[in-house]
This record gives C-alpha cells, structure tokens and sequence, in this order.
C-alpha cells in the first residue's frame, strides 16, 4: 500500500500521526504513545472520517520516512519508483517562487530527494550540482564515468544549495569558501551516508554529494574479486603480526573498500584496532576511528603519533601522504605494529619508489613491507544487449588471444540505462614482498626490475585485464581505459 502523503511531515512526526491511504475513509497510523487528540487535527486537515491503526515506533519512522523521503526515498534500492522521472520533478519548481518557504512539501526539497533518490536507483557514487550561466547541470557519477541527468534555470541554482546546505548543516550565508558536512539517511534497514562538498565558482556554488553506503563496508575479502593469487598474498600479509600492507591506484579506484575488508578480517576482539582517516567515510563496530583535522592541527602524522600511545595491534591510515606520516608508519612496523595504508601510485612496484621518493629508505622498506597491492575498477559489460566480434588481429595480440576469438563490445538496452554497462568488478595485483624482492628493495632497484621479479609469470594489472577481455566481462576500451600506462613496455592492452 502506497503512502499518500498530504499532512505536513514536521505535524506527522511531531505527533505521531501518518497518512496511509486517502479514500471515502482515511487509514492513518497512530504512533506508540502518542497523543490521540492529534486524531481530530488529522481529521480537519483531511476531511474524511478515519480509520486508526497502531503502529509501534520502529515500523511507524520506517513508514514516515517511506512516505516523505520523496517518491520512496526510503526504499530498498530496487523499489524506487519515480514514475514521471527527474523531469517531472524539475517542472513541478515554479518559474518565481520562494523555495525556501517553511513549507515540508517545497518542490525544491522533492528534487533533491529526488535527486538522491536516482543516484541510489542507479548505483551512483557521487551526484554533481554545476552552475553555468546558461544552466544548471546536474550529474550523476555511475560506474566512474558522469552523465548528465538534469539541466535546470540557472535561478534555481542557489536554491538549491541552500536547501543541499540546511541538510548538511553548513553555513548558508558563507559562499565564498569551500565547506563540508554530511547528511545521514535511512533507506529502510540500510543506512546511508551523504558526504557533502561545497566548492565556491565563477557562476556559484558547486556541490558534490558523494553517497557512502554503509553496506560496501561490510564486504569481506572474497567479495572483492581478487584472484586466488592476490588473495592468497592479501591473506598472508594480513596474517603476519607486524609490518606495512599498502594498497595502490587512483581515486575512485576502491582502495578503502579493500582495507575495510581487511580490517573486518582482522576485527575479531582480540585485537585493538585504530584508524586515521581524511574522512572517515564507513563507520566500522569494533573499530576506534579518528577524523583528520588540519584546523586544529589533527594532521595524519599528529594522529598516528597519538594513535600509537593506544596500544593497537592493527592501524590503518588513510593516505600516507608526507615523509612524517611515512616515516612514522614505518617505524610503527618496526615496534611491533602492523600497519594498513593507501599510497597513490599505477602499480604495485610504483608504491616502493613513491617511499622512497618521500624519504624513507630503502633498507627501512626491505624490513617493513610485507605485500602491495594494487588496483582498479572496470565496468561489467551488460549481459542483456553486449554485441559478440571476433577479434582482428591488432585486437588479438593486444589481448594475448587467438585472431578470431570471440569478443564482447557494449551494446546498450533499458537494463543498463543505454551504456551497454553495469557495475564494476576489480583487477588487481598483488607484490609479496620475499627475500628476493627485499633485496632488490634494500639495493635500491627500480620500479621495472622489482615488476618483473614479483611478476614473472603474469598477475599483473595488464594481464588481469586481458584476461577480463578474453572472458567476456568487459570490452577492449573498458580494460584500455582503465589499466593503461603510458610508456610501459609491458602494458599489453
């Protein structure tokens, strides 16, 4: 049964009074000890006799939120429903209005839920507000890749923000510099983060949300997809009682995703875990989390500093950035610690130069690093509509494939929105660190002769993405996209 909601929402939470169906009676919900005489307001204000039923208090903020969250915000994600799409959202905005007037119902409160609700509906990771002169564009990161969903009056612009703002409990009146904040919702049982961004620009504000869902932080290590390779090394890192794990790749690539993985792992109560995050975007039971700050001084380093005065066995750092952090988390290993980290680099042989590079030397790295892995993400071609080639024999040898072996390009169908793509699955290599690439560390080799001693019989990037291609689970331009480097003898696809 569908909520139709027409009593305002800040009178049915405060009363406990929720709007079910709307016909000759209306059925209304009643709240778990709330006040009855709210019944004859709800009778006035909908003009039909009623129909009571009870609700504890648990079922009933599940179905206000269901009816409010604007056309089923609160839903599971595959229940979402926007039967005139984003569209008829915008039109419902009037071409002079105040938009921010009290009212709980205001059009521009029904476009952003809208808007998240969208982005939840496609599985996007960030939604983009960009005001243009002419326009303002709104668009949707899916998959990695952004594609415009929306493009309003550019009146409408500060508006929105604003409204983004309230939510987000940031400053309205500052515009002219960057802020951040965040909006939790509830989505029936999951619980869902908004990690908001304001960014000051010629025609005003931008704003990313970047929607955290709290489920990806509980994915244990064999739902990421890492070859039994990779995850034997992964494991195997993770088993030892001392030193340095780093995960390597590009923003966006699933890093944190990963080191989640293994903490949850290695969260059994029997250890004491700490992490250092900028931010902390997954709130982990079991886990001590703590926020950089730099306003107040709460650098990576500072924390680590203080973190290892907590007596942990496992820490985590968000990003190793500066040689303090570096130097600290190496030590760290060094007294008995073992210590999780992110380093922005393409490969996992790239990671070794990146410390060194920052000042940590090379003899403290031999002794620390146990395993690097390295990773990206590519998208799933759509198994509906993707469109079978035989490989030419460019494509063929770029693939490490018989000429004429069957490929997939996408194709595009209403299933995948027309991008002939859906979800994403990780490539991934992983370096263990042995006695032979230790040495090869302490002797201060290069990224190549370190790739090539880990790697001798493939397991790397490349190599897991040829193997995606010839497999049918993503196309040529996907794996290209994604694992090229430039000038890498070795690259392949």
């Amino acid at each position: 049964m569908t909520a139709v909601p027409r009593l305002a929402y800040a009178f049915a939470k405060t009363h406990g009074v929720l709007l079910l169906d709307l016909g000759e009676t209306a059925v209304v919900g009643l709240r778990e000890g709330a006040d009855p005489l709210a019944l004859v307001e709800a009778r006035r204000a909908l003009r039909a006799p009623l129909r009571v039923e009870p609700m504890g208090r648990a079922e009933f903020e599940r179905r206000l939120s269901e009816a409010y969250a604007g056309e089923g915000l609160a839903a599971p994600a595959d229940d979402f429903d926007l039967p005139g799409g984003l569209d008829s959202l915008a039109d419902e905005i009037p071409a002079a209005a105040d938009l921010l007037d009290a009212q709980d119902d205001a059009p521009v409160i029904r476009l952003i839920n809208g808007l998240i609700a969208e982005a939840v509906r496609q599985g996007a990771s960030d939604v983009h507000i960009e005001p243009f002169e002419a326009a303002l564009v709104v668009r949707l990161r899916v998959d990695g890749v952004l594609k415009e969903v929306l493009s309003l009056s550019p009146r409408i612009a500060p508006l929105l923000v604003s409204r983004v703002k309230v939510m987000a409990r940031l400053d309205i009146a500052e515009k002219r510099v960057p802020q951040d904040g965040r909006i939790s919702l509830a989505l029936g049982g999951r619980s869902l983060d908004v990690r908001v961004s304001t960014l000051p620009a010629r025609a005003g504000e931008r704003v990313v949300m970047r929607i955290l869902d709290q489920d990806q932080a509980r994915l244990g290590l064999e739902d990421l997809g890492m070859s039994p390779r990779a995850l034997e090394v992964f494991r195997a890192a993770l088993a030892e009682p001392n030193g340095v794990i780093l995960v390597t790749g590009p923003t966006g690539s699933g890093k944190t995703t990963t080191l989640y993985a293994g903490l949850t792992l290695l969260n059994d109560a029997t250890r004491n875990i700490l992490t250092i995050e900028d931010p902390v975007e997954y709130a982990i039971q079991g886990l001590g989390q703590t926020q950089v700050n730099a306003k107040v001084g709460m650098t990576f380093a500072a924390g680590l500093r203080a973190i290892l005065r907590q007596d942990p066995d496992v820490v985590m750092v968000g990003e190793i950035r500066d040689v303090e952090t570096a130097q600290i988390a190496v030590q760290a290993s060094l007294t008995g610690h073992l210590v999780l980290s992110t380093v922005h680099t393409n490969d996992a042989a790239g990671a070794i130069t990146r410390l060194r590079d920052v000042g940590v030397e090379p003899f403290l790295l031999a002794s620390t690093v146990r395993a690097i892995v390295a990773q990206r993400l590519v998208r799933r071609l759509c198994p509906d509509c993707r469109r079978p080639h035989a490989a030419d024999a460019v494509t063929a040898r770029r693939v490490g494939v018989a000429r004429g072996h069957v490929l997939f390009r996408p194709g595009g169908c209403p299933a995948c929105g027309n991008t002939g793509y859906v979800g994403r699955v990780g490539i991934y290599e992983a370096l263990r660190v042995d006695e032979r690439i230790r040495r090869l560390i302490a002797e201060d080799a290069g990224e190549d002769a370190i790739a090539r001693a880990a790697f001798p019989g493939g397991g790397t990037l490349q190599a897991e993405a040829r193997r995606y291609v010839a497999e049918g689970i993503t196309s040529v331009e996907e794996a290209i996209r994604v694992s090229r480097q430039e000038g890498a003898e070795h690259a392949g696809v």
